[in-house]
This record gives structure tokens, C-alpha cells and sequence, in this order.
């Protein structure tokens, strides 16, 4: 049997994709040392409300939806994708030291405040750079290298602050270690990557974010995007609430005990890290559309298995890892296409914005997903299972739309030709 050499696995990308890409490794794990410790420091060392902290929390969004507008202009126009992403990383870090220096909740939110702003001009400029830097036929593996880095990054920030805190209960010390993190993705954008994209004669942002949203694909899609994204934030907000609470494992009725949970999300992140390079080769055979409607069906078919999960009467552990593999599945074939099929509709000269308007409907998703998933779970133990039925159920309607894009396209794509 004839040996297929490791090199072959590994995406032949431009070099400045990889450094890009390690630089938001080390960036994203940064960002776990802080994911999950953030509530509990603030509330328990700092002496914030729950409340307070959830407000604080919250306003990051308000601050990012700020942050991508002017993102998607500055890496569009004169100031470029390089600058700005390099703007998000001093901005960020600022947020960093910040909120390692907060004792109080008016400073907490301008901590906050500085990170949503951060982050909001950190990702139509990166994607921006990505797609600059790939061919139309690597970009899915360009996008899929990013988020695994970002998955991986994520991940391994998470277990190692976990490790520090256990070790040191320093809590302060995560934040300065995240806007450190900012710092050398700073560095090594400034040292590696170049400036590929150069806007010419007068670029007038508002000019731009108006043919966007005229931009009748660009409007569909985000319709498609705001019920993905809706399902990626359950898997975070809900389905750890729904596993401890709804699913009667233990003699006396009780859910999944915390160190199960955390072997099931370790699970799912490992699947996602596994996954992505090999699912993101297969999918070039595919559409963006066709690709997005495999990754929907993923998602009814995960939902549905964490319904059985719910209300089988055995064997709940196995269907708990049986739909964390298929959420894994679902999540990696919709993060490639996600951003590829945005660049596909874009203007050379317009990605920023497009990748703007994209990232927008994260902010939507992010809005409705919890306090729908919490509203679900705060009702009664029948409406708690049937609502990832009903998730699974929405998922037709992501089908049509999808189709009607797939039509929209081919349609474009036929005038061009003719």
C-alpha cells in the first residue's frame, strides 16, 4: 500500500497565513486564560454583583458592534487591514491591563468597553488579511487553519489559566498574561505580514457599508448566519445548563456531575481540532451553499441527539458524547464557509465591510441565543427538551434559505459569463 508522505496533509498556504495564524493562537489562548474566570474573580475577589458583572459583560457588545462598523471602513480604505488589526491588539491589550487593575464597576466597564472595541476591529480586519493572502481555491483551508488555531489557542488557555489559578489563585495575573498575548500578536503582524490590499482613489466608507446592504446575497445570507450563530452560542450558554439539569443520570434524578461536563467539552473542542483541516480539504468539492447545508443538517441531526440524550431512559452518556461529536462536525464545516462564501460576494476593494456585515450577525446570534436557551430552561422539564427539538426544526428553514442563495449565486455567476 502506497504511503501518503505527512506533507501532503498539510495545506500548501502562503507563509504569512501561517505566522498569522500563530499569532492568534497564542492570541486566543490569552483570551482563555480569562473565558471562564473572569465572572468568579470579579464576584468573588473584586466583591462586583453577579449582576453588575453581567451588565459589564454585556457591554462589550455594545462596544463591538461600534468596533466592526469602523473595522470594516479602516480596512477598506487608506488606513488598511494591517493597521487595523494592529490597532485591535494595542486597543485590546489596553482592555487587558485594565481590567487587571479594576477594584471597582466604572472601571470594570471601560475595561470592557476597550475589549469589545477591541475585538470588533480585530475581525473583519484579520479575515480581511486571510482572504488577501489566499487564492480562491485555499481559501477554506486558509479560514479553517484560523479557526483552528483559534479553537486550539482557546483550548489550551482555558486548561493552562485552570492550572495557574489552582496553582497560584492569582487571578490578576490572567489578564496581564491576555494583554500580553495582545502584544506579541502585535509584534508578529507588524514583523511578518504585508500589506497586500492597497484601496484606491477616494474610498468613502459610507459609500461602501451602503452597497453592502444593498447587496441582496450579502442580506439573505446574514438571515442564514444569524441561525447559525444562534445554534453555535447554545452549545456554550444552554447545553451545559441542560446537561446538568434535564437529563437524569444519577439515582437520585440529578444531570452530569461538573468534571463529566468538562470531559464532554473537552471532547467536543478535541473533535473540532481533529476535524477541521481534513473536513475543510473535503469541502472544496462542494458550494459555500452546498457546504452550509451539510453543516445545517449536522445541526439538527446534533440537536436532535442531544433530545434523546434528554429523555432516553439509558445509555445518556454515550448519546451525550455521540451529539458532542456531531455539534464538533456541525461547527467545523460551517466555519470555513462562513467567511469563504462572504469573500466570494465581495468586491476586492469592499472584504472589510462585507466581513463587517458578517461579523455582525454574531452579535445578533450572541444577542438572541442566551436569553432564548435561558428562557427555554426556566421553563418546565417538557418545554427544556423540546426546545432542541425546535432548534432541530428550525434548521429547515436554513435549508430553504440556502437554497435560494445556492440560485442567487448561479444566477450572478451566469450573467458574468454571458
Amino acid at each position: 500500500m502506497k504511503r501518503i508522505p505527512l506533507t501532503a496533509w498539510v495545506p500548501q498556504l502562503n507563509y504569512q497565513i501561517w505566522i498569522l495564524a500563530i499569532g492568534r493562537l497564542l492570541s486566543q489562548m490569552g483570551s482563555g486564560f480569562t473565558l471562564f474566570y473572569a465572572p468568579i474573580f470579579f464576584v468573588n475577589q473584586v466583591g462586583l454583583s453577579a449582576t453588575a458583572v453581567g451588565l459589564g459583560l454585556g457591554s462589550q457588545s455594545i462596544s463591538g458592534v461600534v468596533g466592526r462598523l469602523l473595522g470594516g471602513s479602516l480596512s477598506d480604505g487608506k488606513f488598511g487591514r494591517k493597521r487595523t488589526l494592529l490597532l485591535s491588539a494595542v486597543i485590546s491589550a489596553t482592555a487587558c491591563f485594565t481590567l487587571a487593575a479594576t477594584q471597582n464597576f466604572p472601571v470594570f466597564v471601560v475595561g470592557n468597553l476597550l475589549m469589545g472595541f477591541g475585538m470588533g476591529l480585530y475581525w473583519p480586519s484579520a479575515e480581511a488579511l486571510v482572504a488577501d493572502l489566499s487564492t480562491s481555491a485555499q481559501r477554506n483551508e486558509a479560514f479553517a487553519l484560523n479557526r483552528l488555531c483559534d479553537s486550539l489557542g482557546l483550548g489550551l488557555g482555558v486548561v493552562l489559566g485552570g492550572l495557574l489559578i489552582g496553582a497560584t489563585k492569582a487571578y490578576r495575573s490572567l489578564f496581564v498574561i491576555d494583554g500580553i498575548s495582545f502584544l506579541i500578536l502585535f509584534v508578529i503582524v507588524s514583523w511578518a505580514v504585508t500589506e497586500v490590499f492597497r484601496a484606491e482613489g477616494n474610498h468613502r466608507a459610507l459609500k461602501g457599508w451602503g452597497q453592502a446592504l444593498r447587496d441582496r446575497q450579502l442580506l439573505t445570507y446574514c438571515l442564514v448566519n444569524i441561525l447559525f450563530t444562534t445554534y453555535i452560542v447554545q452549545v456554550s450558554s444552554s447545553l451545559p445548563l441542560y446537561l446538568t439539569n434535564f437529563v437524569p443520570v444519577q439515582p437520585n434524578g440529578k444531570g452530569f456531575s461538573s468534571l463529566t461536563i468538562s470531559a464532554l467539552f473537552t471532547w467536543h473542542l478535541a473533535a473540532s481540532v481533529l476535524c477541521q483541516m481534513p473536513i475543510a480539504r473535503a469541502l472544496n468539492r462542494l458550494s459555500q451553499p452546498r457546504a452550509l447545508m451539510l453543516s445545517a443538517i449536522l445541526w439538527g441531526a446534533g440537536f436532535v441527539a442531544v433530545w434523546i440524550t434528554g429523555v432516553a431512559s439509558a445509555f445518556h452518556s454515550v448519546w451525550a458524547v455521540l451529539a458532542m461529536g456531531i455539534l464538533a462536525l456541525a461547527t467545523v464545516t460551517y466555519m470555513p464557509s462562513a467567511s469563504s462564501i462572504v469573500i466570494e460576494m465581495a468586491p476586492e476593494s469592499l472584504r472589510g465591510v462585507y466581513l463587517a456585515v458578517n461579523s455582525q450577525c454574531w452579535a445578533v446570534g450572541y444577542f438572541i441565543g442566551p436569553p432564548l436557551g435561558g428562557w427555554a430552561l426556566d421553563q418546565s422539564t417538557a418545554i427544556a427538551h423540546a426546545f432542541w427539538l425546535g432548534l432541530a426544526t428550525s434548521v429547515g428553514i436554513a435549508l430553504l434559505i440556502l437554497q435560494v442563495l445556492e440560485r442567487m449565486l448561479k444566477s450572478v455567476k451566469k450573467r458574468h459569463h454571458e
